[in-house]
């Protein structure tokens, strides 16, 4: 169709994906479905498809996305965009731009698949960005970005909390931290840290024993969204 300045508009098709990551296991895991259909059908691949219509909301698609191919729901996450991807070619059936979603999520259910999607699973990342691991359309790069936007955000915001249950203990937060950075803390120093930033945590007045030794206390995610200074990874 042309525009009203006689250029020929190419017909493109919009889409959502999911990067959902979750700390289980002592490892940073991602949700993928296998697809079920072509193309790619029986490989891994994030969750997601195209908008149901030209009206659908990219938030509602997403929404409805997840929930249609994982049985999770959108508001039991932390979701905010990540990034468009459209490079011709990336969908071996047409152009199509996808608005990847990038979610965090503490204990996800056990995901159940549906719609396109032959089985949902949790895998670690490591194991998904191995050289030779292969994921469907360009969702490795995506993937790729995702976990780097995780890392990046724990530098100066205080969203690893969003990894952690209601309540933790700054031991489990620093787990968190140690997990998705893939680097160990020094314990003493990340306290320190986190404990200067007004609005992080808020103490619930218990106390918790998992090892020997003094009593952990208990605390909840505060209002605070920013790390000032920010806590960066080594170099």
């Amino acid at each position: 169709m042309p525009d009203d300045e006689g250029w020929t508009l190419p017909e493109v098709a919009v889409a959502v994906d999911l990067a959902v990551l979750t700390v289980h296991d002592g490892a940073l895991q991602i949700m993928l479905v296998k697809r079920g259909i072509p193309p790619y059908e029986g490989m891994l691949a994030l969750p997601g498809g195209f908008l149901a219509s030209t009206e659908e909301d990219l938030d509602v698609a997403a929404a409805r996305e997840l929930e249609e191919e994982t049985g999770l729901h959108a508001k039991d996450l932390h979701l905010e965009q990540l990034r468009t991807y459209g490079t011709p070619g990336r969908d071996p059936r047409r152009r199509v731009i996808t608005v990847c979603y990038l979610g965090f999520s503490p204990n996800l259910p056990e995901p159940a698949a549906g719609g396109d999607a032959s089985e949902a699973v949790l895998m670690p990342v490591d194991k998904v960005l191995r050289p030779r691991a292969t994921v469907a359309f360009d969702h490795k790069k995506i993937i790729t970005d995702a976990v780097e936007r995780a890392r990046s955000k724990l530098e100066y915001t205080t969203l690893a909390a969003a990894f952690c249950g209601p309540e933790f203990t700054v031991t489990d937060l620093r787990e968190v931290y140690e997990i998705v950075w893939g680097e160990t803390l020094d314990p003493r120093n990340f306290h320190r840290k986190i404990m200067s930033v007004p609005g992080f945590l808020v103490p619930t007045g218990e106390r918790v024993s998992r090892q020997a030794g003094r009593p952990a206390a208990v605390f909840r995610r505060g209002p605070a969204t920013i790390l000032h200074p920010a806590m960066l990874r080594s170099p």
